[in-house]
């Protein structure tokens, strides 16, 4: 477990790219960057893997046009058949055309809908949880990098000293080990 934790501030989002790739380049692990906004690139300058959040998006998408068929077919043909301008009402199939557009809102309707509670947990964004961001200016206009580290700061400190970094703080690791 690393010692210490350096905050590097920013005010622009192009600095805090450059920044990134320069301290990537040096091998130092980045262990979380906050931003007011999301910043194209970041994912790719911090070597992260790309999210899987689109195969849900996909399955959920199933199950939602699953379930429409299911409930058109169970609704409007097995329990309660109507004439509803003279359209047959013994045949899913027959019927098909007029059901397309509740096949569509009810795939996206689940997909959206799963999505976003897919989305929530996997971030561990629970009602009424407390911010984890360890400065507040982060959610108006400041960017920041947080690598944890062990041992001499000053080769960490020079290297973030190239970037035009706003500025530095170094704290000591809280952080609880259950070994």
């Amino acid at each position: 477990m690393a010692d210490k934790i350096l905050h590097a501030v920013y005010d622009d989002d192009d600095k805090l790219l450059d920044a990134v790739k320069m301290i990537k380049a040096a091998n130092y692990e980045i262990e979380e960057v906050y931003t007011p906004f999301p910043v194209h690139g970041l994912d790719k300058a911090m070597g992260l893997k790309e999210t899987r959040l689109a195969i849900t998006a996909f399955i959920y998408g199933c199950i939602g046009f699953g379930f429409a068929i299911w409930m058109m077919n169970h609704i409007m043909i097995l329990d309660w058949p109507q004439n509803i301008g003279g359209k047959p009402s013994f045949s899913f199939i027959e019927n098909m055309p007029s059901f397309v557009p509740i096949m569509f809102e009810l795939t996206v309707f689940f997909s959206a809908h799963l999505m976003v509670i897919t989305f929530y947990l996997r971030s561990k964004l629970w009602p009424f949880k407390e911010a984890e961001n360890p400065i507040p200016q982060t959610t108006d206009d400041k960017f920041l990098i947080v690598i944890e580290f062990s041992g001499n700061e000053n080769d960490l400190k020079k290297l973030i000293d190239q970037t035009d970094v706003l500025y530095i703080k170094v704290h000591d690791n809280k952080k609880i080990s259950h070994a």
